[in-house]
């Protein structure tokens, strides 16, 4: 491809709303085009990522028996509401109405509309296992889209779906799909880590993620490289010392002018945060819940979901004057002598001796408060966030913390879906039994974001060559030269003789604005035709050292065999 005749609107300059890199330079490379918050129309070099990505996750999966589907991404009302999810899965589901009045949704995912496409047409077990997957447009209507196509209202997503016969063999499947998926993040090149996670709106009973790591991800994961315990935080177990040692002392309330956060009660009684007992109002599903866990520790809201077995967007914090309605003051909050309303707490304030809480009344705490004499609750093993500092469940060494980008995810679904739809097949005694399902997702696009977080210095994009949207590119520094243009022709028709992806930077423009748009583009091997051409020689560096070396036109090619053969 001739880049004069490419569209190829390339930026100087950062765009103010793009906060990461991968978003700033797929604007600035000219690989995307935003249409709306979330919402991004892709050029043709951004396509091109896209569609190579898209070829590594096919061939992978076809290569352990996928077939390949494409269903619409409009989706009926009913079917959702036979899963039961038509309701829970919030706001960010994008739903409309047709002109009969009928409520569709855009797909955010598609557990049920596969669901319905195994129903009835597949019903023996001898046409089991079953391997669909299809690559399409998704919608989430997000809260806060941001950091360009990470997280985007609509994104391009590899969704397949396994149909086994029973749990050995859904785990068959679920070990042949992680496997593929390695292939693929390693195809791509990308750094990556397997983590448990959390199954989320999408049920089931076992669930990993595959997280590309990346000091911008909004994700953090936990773990340890001895023990290889992994997982997200939502999902992390954490443990959480306590000193049961302390003799119980008597309860009294102690005067705390102001003090509204454990901090400042802390500091006013002189006391540890780990002493404190921290208060949180929420309203679940309408209703209100106090939840009490250590001072000196963040909740795991999601821990605290999947306890209430509510959805995401029916767990806010209540406003004060709910707060006040079950006798509770903001602030001051404390589980001693309420009544009428639902207390839960981590298991481990059970344990801890002698605290401080909230005494319901303004400028005035407790201390002294132990569970069991002066208050009880409902209690939860563990609703704790992960921190600095904890240790692994396993071991007991040290976890590490870092932060990644989700780039795919494995989902043990079990017969959530099967169940509730009524898709069955007919097993070897003519007994008929659900599917027992998977469900598995690569993000397309964001892995190509994910990619160039791993892949780029202050000048652009380095694109690793399975990936790149062309293996080489020609610059030719004079035009008007006609020895240097006719050397720079000759190598672009030959190498386009080889197969090999070639773009040609013919254009009218100064060298230093071609290398400019050549270093932000990323084009992983570079030949430049210059001031040696009447002797043969071009000069050929790689995107990622950049260092030139000279070379005759059979070296040239002989090189980039070399280069193209290795990935």
């Amino acid at each position: 491809m001739r880049l004069s005749k490419m569209y190829m609107p390339t930026l100087r300059e950062v765009p103010q709303d793009a906060e990461v890199p991968s978003h700033q330079l797929l604007l600035r490379a000219a690989m995307i085009m935003k249409n709306a918050a979330g919402v991004y129309s892709y050029l043709p070099l951004g396509y091109r990522v896209i569609r190579k990505i898209e070829a590594i996750v096919r061939e992978e999966m076809d290569a352990i028996g996928g077939q390949e589907v494409l269903m619409s991404p409009l989706q009926s009302k009913e079917i959702w509401e036979q899963s039961g999810r038509w309701d829970v899965y919030g706001p960010e589901m994008f739903k409309l109405k047709d002109r009969h009045n009928r409520d569709f949704c855009l797909g955010p995912t598609a557990e049920e509309y596969f669901t319905t496409l195994m129903k009835d047409s597949v019903t023996s077990y001898k046409q089991l296992p079953m391997n669909l997957y299809q690559i399409q447009t998704k919608y989430r209507d997000e809260k806060r889209p941001r950091f360009g196509v990470t997280r985007a209202r609509e994104f391009i997503m590899k969704d397949a779906y396994t149909f086994d016969r029973d749990i050995p063999s859904m785990e068959k499947s679920y070990a042949e799909i992680w496997k593929a998926y390695e292939k693929i993040f390693n195809r791509m090149a990308l750094h990556y880590t397997i983590v448990a996670g959390d199954a989320g709106a999408m049920g089931g009973n076992s669930s990993h993620e595959f997280i590309a790591l990346s000091e911008v991800g909004e994700g953090v994961i936990a773990y340890n490289d001895e023990s290889g315990y992994a997982a997200t935080d939502e999902k992390c177990q954490v443990v959480y010392p306590v000193d049961e040692s302390e003799v119980l002392l008597n309860m009294e309330e102690k005067y705390t002018p102001n003090a509204t956060s454990i901090e400042a009660v802390a500091k006013f009684l002189g006391k540890a945060t780990n002493k404190c007992l921290k208060a949180l109002a929420y309203m679940a599903a309408g209703k209100l819940v106090l939840v009490f866990i250590p001072g000196d520790r963040e909740l795991n809201e999601t821990k605290l979901i999947h306890y209430l077995g509510i959805a995401e967007h029916e767990l806010y914090f209540a406003d004060e004057q709910s707060i006040a309605f079950s006798g509770a003051v903001a602030g001051f909050t404390g589980p001693v002598g309420l009544k009428g309303v639902r207390m839960i707490g981590d298991s481990r304030i059970s344990k801890m001796r002698n605290l401080i809480a909230g005494a319901n009344k303004k400028d005035a705490h407790w201390v002294n408060v132990n569970y069991g004499r002066d208050f009880e609750c409902e209690l939860v093993d563990d609703l704790l966030m992960v921190q600095e500092g904890d240790v692994c469940p396993l071991s007991g060494k040290p976890l590490s913390l870092a932060r990644g980008i989700e780039v795919g995810n494995i989902f043990q679904l079990g017969q959530k879906y099967s169940s509730a739809l009524k898709a069955a097949f007919l097993d070897e005694n003519g007994k008929e039994q659900f599917f027992w399902m998977g469900s598995y997702g690569v993000g397309i696009t964001r892995s190509m974001a994910a990619v160039i977080e791993q892949y780029h210095d202050e000048k652009g994009i380095i694109w690793p060559l399975s990936v790149a949207p062309y293996h080489v590119i020609i610059t030719l520094i004079n035009d008007r030269d006609e020895t240097q243009a006719a050397l720079a022709e000759k190598i672009y028709n030959e190498l386009r003789e080889k197969g090999v992806e070639v773009l040609f930077d013919d254009r009218k423009e100064r060298p230093g604005i071609k290398f400019n748009d050549r270093d932000l583009i990323g084009i992983p091997l570079r030949v430049t035709v210059g001031k040696k051409a009447g002797e043969g020689i071009v000069e050929y560096s790689t995107r990622n050292e950049m260092e030139n070396v000279n070379l005759s036109l059979s070296e040239l090619y002989t090189q980039i065999e070399k280069e193209l053969k290795e990935y």
